[in-house]
């Protein structure tokens, strides 16, 4: 559905620009108008309970956080098809949460983590989304929800 210099383009600000989403290492596998999704591999930086080899709840809550402003980004970039994609990619310069939620379900121990996120309402100024984080076996960790103001 999108083209290829606008899935680059919001690779390179995701996965690039955006400085701590490098550090978590968080990697776009899918990027769908509706849904989106990454992975995380874990590394001994993201490890919270260091008996265990758990990550960190933080990592699990800013993940959960990017993936649903990713998927405001999608959104809004599905909206707007008209406009050419680097006009599209502008539009993300004022984009900020303004309320998040995390439920920690399970702990979080694995090589990877999966992480996805659906926008369930895209207004004119603010977005609702849901996001799911997932151990390798597919089993759910945590879940979120969260706004964004988008204008």
């Amino acid at each position: 559905m999108f083209e290829e210099e606008f899935v680059k383009g919001l690779k390179k600000i995701f996965e690039e620009m955006i400085s701590f989403n490098r550090v978590l290492g968080l990697q776009i596998h899918d990027l769908g108008p509706a849904k989106v999704r990454a992975r995380i591999q874990m590394k001994p930086e993201l490890v919270g309970h260091f008996s265990y080899n758990r990550i960190h709840g933080g990592v699990i809550s800013a993940g959960l956080d990017a993936m649903g402003g990713l998927a405001v980004m999608a959104a809004i970039g599905a909206r707007h098809m008209d406009e050419a994609p680097l006009q599209r990619l502008r539009r993300f310069a004022n984009l900020g949460t303004i309320d998040l939620r995390i439920d920690y379900l399970r702990p979080g121990i694995g090589e990877y983590f999966d992480l996805q996120a659906e926008v369930l309402r895209l207004g004119s100024r603010v977005a609702s989304t849901r996001m799911e984080f997932f151990g390798p076996e597919g089993t759910l960790l945590s879940t979120g929800s969260a706004a964004y103001i988008v204008s």
